[in-house]
């Protein structure tokens, strides 16, 4: 495209961050920054935490939908005003360094007096047509999906034979409800309608990775943390909680060198899987009466969305646990709190102020009230 064709384009400015990880991005990102990611098949999750963070625009160096299934990730940064352009390769991530001044207009994206990039703007019209259409055609996806999810269960046969090896934990499931948080579709609304709950019932808080974030800010403290650590807040790996790294099979443990670095204890557990397929064993194995998962996958869109090999793992992890698991959505739809000491002091200091008022202003009732009194305090040894 020449420049003067650019002309009439709305230009974006804003400086450049750059990361691989979205979910690594996002921590760096500042307002009215442009993002530059390399995320094939834009989550719904991905896309919320850029909209979150303010991000000015978005570069995805993959397609940030393949078509394979209806992803949610384009279409709310679309919905949401951001520009989202597909490049056609990385070299963005050579040719520019966090903090860089970039323009974009339209597909183009320009450094200085260079155009460095040409890309596809992603139309908001044509990427609703676009999901509309997926969604009609995700017969293609479940079938994918329901391959993969046979290969696991004869690859990870652990899973549902309960033959994973646990070490003894600190923290006490035992005939206890457990609410298990992931860092996924709606997880902090759902953790806010959960408060009453948290509040009466007092389950055990198990945060997998960046759930453990969200569990301190709703104004609770976790009392396990799962997973390879690489979203939980250094402040939040310190809060106090149980550390558990999920480890590989073979033994690799990622998060394990964070941990050591910080200096603080934890456990290792191997396991095939995803963390919160570990988390949700750990919480069935130790003797939680309930588990109550918040931000997992709940459908077939939010399975496919999680868009990675291991999501199987977890449906499997569900028909493992079966009716021990049970949906945030479901809990806070169901579950009634009861009402606290407040309502019931308030209502009992309206009565007794209403009946000094009575007392007061009936001479009788006011020569009865004097007569108790007199008593009272011949009773307690007083003067009349």
């Amino acid at each position: 495209m020449e420049r003067s064709a650019l002309e009439s384009v709305a230009v974006v400015r804003g400086p450049v961050r750059r990361g691989r990880k979205t979910k690594l991005l996002v921590k760096r990102l500042r307002p009215g920054e442009i993002a530059l990611i390399d995320h094939h098949n834009l989550d719904r999750v991905s896309a919320e935490d850029l909209i979150a963070v303010g991000a000015k625009a978005v570069l995805n160096c993959r397609p940030s939908s393949s078509g394979e299934y209806p992803n949610m990730g384009p279409l709310l940064l679309v919905e949401a005003g951001i520009p989202l352009v597909d490049l056609p390769n990385d070299v963005l991530f050579d040719r520019l360094k966090d903090g860089d001044a970039v323009e974009l207009r339209g597909g183009a994206v320009w450094a200085g007096a260079a155009c460095v990039a040409q890309g596809a703007l992603q139309s908001p019209d044509e990427v609703r047509e676009a999901t509309e259409r997926r969604r009609r055609e995700i017969g293609g996806a479940l079938e994918a999906f329901a391959k993969n999810t046979v290969e696991h269960m004869v690859e990870e046969q652990d899973l549902l034979s309960g033959k994973i090896e646990l070490p003894r934990f600190d923290t006490d499931f035992r005939d206890r409800p457990a609410l298990i948080v992931v860092r996924g579709v709606d997880h902090q609304r759902d953790l806010q309608a959960l408060k009453p709950y948290i509040r009466d019932v007092k389950p055990v808080l198990v945060g997998v990775d960046g759930g453990a974030n969200a569990i301190l800010e709703a104004g609770f403290r976790p009392d396990m943390i799962v997973g390879d650590m690489d979203s939980a807040a250094e402040a939040t790996l310190a809060c106090g909680a149980e550390l558990v790294v999920h480890a590989y099979p073979d033994g690799r443990a990622p998060g394990r060198e964070l941990l050591e670095r910080l200096g603080l204890a934890h456990k290792v557990v191997p396991a095939p899987g995803t963390s919160q397929d570990v988390a949700m064993l750990i919480a069935g194995e130790k003797g939680a009466q309930l588990i109550v998962s918040v931000g997992s996958q709940f459908n077939l869109v939010e399975f496919l969305d999680k868009n990675r090999q291991g999501a199987s793992s977890t449906f499997l992890t569900r028909l493992r646990l079966g009716e021990k698991i049970v949906d945030a959505k479901g809990v806070s739809r169901l579950y009634r709190p009861a009402p606290g000491i407040a309502p019931a002091a308030v209502i009992l200091g309206v009565g007794v102020i209403a009946l000094v008022a009575v007392v007061l202003v009936t001479p009788g009732l006011r020569d009865v009230a004097d007569l108790l009194w007199i008593k009272l305090r011949v009773l307690l040894g007083g003067e009349v």
